[in-house]
């Protein structure tokens, strides 16, 4: 059993999940999105991330953080001050001694829908579908949520590969 952060950072807007891993199974434990006042100058956005991340932490005590990585956005500027708010969940996350594994969107998306340039719709349907929600989840909550999700994957293929005893025929034996 390991339960996973998943954190989908923005300086006006970051998503968090909590996803549970019991063997192959996907329990959602919560989610949601940390709003952060526009009007507020980046490094008091950047203290709402951080604090925001480490009351998250602190109260559902998850093993491991995973983070979306940077991505050339829109702008320098705007992928500047995402890889700020990114840094300060990271830091959130590693002040309460938790593990952080960082995967690029496009890994994310192929983890959870099979293909890299998948939407935001199908990557709320897969989250609703795989965690067995009631209802699809707000973007960036879904998007968190599908950073767990990717990394107890990717987790769960780097566990099988060591325990591997060697290959035959190109598979895992």
């Amino acid at each position: 059993m390991v339960m996973i952060l998943g954190i989908d950072p923005g300086s006006r807007r970051t998503g968090f999940g909590i996803v549970n891993a019991v063997g192959n199974n996907l329990e959602y434990i919560t989610s949601g999105t940390i709003h952060i006042d526009p009007e507020l100058a980046l490094p008091e956005r950047l203290k709402v991330i951080f604090d925001s991340v480490t009351e998250i932490v602190v109260k559902h005590m998850p093993q491991e953080v995973a983070v979306e990585k940077v991505f050339m956005a829109k702008s320098a500027d705007s992928a500047l001050k995402l890889g700020q708010a990114r840094g300060a969940a990271i830091t959130a996350a590693v002040n309460q001694g938790l593990e952080v594994a960082e995967y690029e969107a496009r890994k994310v998306k192929q983890a959870l829908v099979g293909t890299g340039a998948a939407d935001k719709s199908q990557i709320q349907h897969m989250v609703k579908t795989l965690l067995k929600l009631p209802s699809v989840p707000k973007e960036d909550a879904a998007d968190a949520l599908a950073v767990a999700i990717c990394h107890i994957h990717t987790r769960q293929q780097m566990i099988a590969v060591a325990q591997a005893k060697g290959f035959s025929r190109g598979r895992l034996t």
